[in-house]
């Protein structure tokens, strides 16, 4: 496997992840799709973008339910 290819495979594991962490992992495609289109039209520094950036850093911070010890997302490398 290239590095390319490694690194393109992490970044889906991990972006992957962030769906598990958000309690999607049993949605409709469509609908997260859709959800992420909305997403994407926020413009980023607005306060829309800020408070959605607020909650997701709580969430990163937070236990996993379940779980006795954590490794976060948000200690995970993304290159």
């Amino acid at each position: 496997m290239t590095a390319e290819r490694k690194r393109g495979a992490r970044e889906k594991f991990l972006l992957g992840g962030i769906v598990v962490r958000a309690g999607l992992s049993k949605a409709d495609r469509a609908f997260l799709l859709g959800g992420l289109l909305e997403l994407a039209r926020v413009a980023p520094g607005s306060s829309e973008h800020r408070r959605l950036c607020d909650i997701g850093e709580g969430a990163f911070k937070a236990p996993l339910p379940g779980a006795a010890e954590t490794r976060t997302l948000e200690t995970a490398e993304w290159h």
